[in-house]
């Protein structure tokens, strides 16, 4: 298929509909609320002082940091802009806001040009984009959900960290900052923001808190739970953190045996469940009219869809399986 200027335009123009919408969408209902956390949240981060603007001599990219640039405002005004800054962060992405919004965007635009052109249909154009910001959550979630695998591990000996600083004469808030500075990321980063918001005045219990939310860690919960209830009753704490540090690794361990002998099985299960769409989109590809028929005609898509139900109940009972709880 020849790629002519009217179609140049037209997938420029869907393109750019589908920015400005969300862009729109965005920069809706802002409260004096979001506004005031996403100032604290960017006090809660390591300071940077931005460089001036150099160009690199590669055209492209200094086009990217003007957009880039550019985007900055626009997304400020944005409550979702927070909860996206806080993502990338739990995802351990350097990256900004409005860099990663231009990624998927740019991403979105290939793969639907590219849909474009093997189809010739203009709704792949909406479809390119569409799928591209799917992808990117489930991309950010997998990251989110390694980073939070390494910040357990890392756990019990942070911990050990803790009591040894207490056992020295150090208040908990100087263990805190101890720890941000002997540790390792990814944990010692959630220690030195937690140290830096202590800083500013908020207090210890709130700064664990938000530590537990931005985690989701079901170990550090318990380490923060044993932590409040010492600080309201007493008692030896240096003690009560040798104690969960201790359970904690045990906890670590077994949950990697755990993996260790369901690798195989999960492994499995991934390939089972993206093997189908792999081969039906290969089909697609290389022989439209052997697998045109169930795209077109209605007996091809009850099939399709029996497929599709029957390939979601392997994979939900397959996960089930293999998801042991410790």
């Amino acid at each position: 298929m020849t790629l002519t200027l009217p179609a140049i335009a037209a997938a420029v123009l869907a393109a750019g509909t589908v920015m400005s919408i969300t862009a729109w969408a965005a920069g809706r209902r802002v409260t004096d609320a979001d506004r005031v956390a996403a100032r604290l949240s960017q006090y809660g981060r390591p300071v940077e002082v931005a460089p001036a603007r150099i160009s690199t001599g590669n055209p492209i990219r200094d086009l990217i940091e003007i957009v880039s640039t550019a985007l900055n405002p626009v997304l400020a005004r944005s409550s979702h802009t927070g909860k996206l800054a806080d993502d990338l962060a739990k995802a351990d992405l350097k990256l900004k806001s409005s860099e990663w919004v231009l990624a998927v965007a740019g991403v979105g635009v290939a793969l639907g040009g590219l849909l474009f052109l093997r189809f010739g249909t203009p709704v792949m154009l909406l479809v390119g984009p569409a799928a591209a910001w799917l992808f990117s959550g489930v991309f950010l979630r997998i990251r989110q959900g390694r980073r939070i695998r390494a910040f357990n591990n890392q756990l019990g000996d942070t911990i050990t960290l803790l009591s040894n600083a207490l056992k020295a004469g150090y208040s908990f808030a100087q263990a805190l900052a101890s720890v941000s500075r002997n540790a390792s990321p990814p944990i010692s980063e959630e220690f030195a923001r937690a140290t830096r918001e202590i800083a500013l005045g908020i207090s210890v219990d709130d700064a664990l808190n938000h530590m537990v939310h931005r985690n989701k860690s079901e170990d550090f919960d318990l380490l923060v739970t044993a932590v409040q209830i010492q600080r309201v009753v007493g008692g030896n704490l240096a003690e009560i953190l040798d104690t969960i540090a201790y359970t904690i690794r045990e906890r670590v361990r077994i949950t990697g045996e755990i993996r260790t002998l369901t690798a195989q099985a999960r492994i499995s299960g991934i390939i089972i469940t993206l093997l189908p769409f792999g081969l039906a989109g290969f089909l697609e590809m290389i022989s439209p009219s052997y697998f045109g028929p169930m795209l077109s005609e209605t007996s091809g898509h009850i099939m399709l869809g029996i497929g599709i139900f029957s390939i979601a109940i392997g994979a939900a009972a397959i996960q089930k399986i293999v998801k042991i709880e410790v």
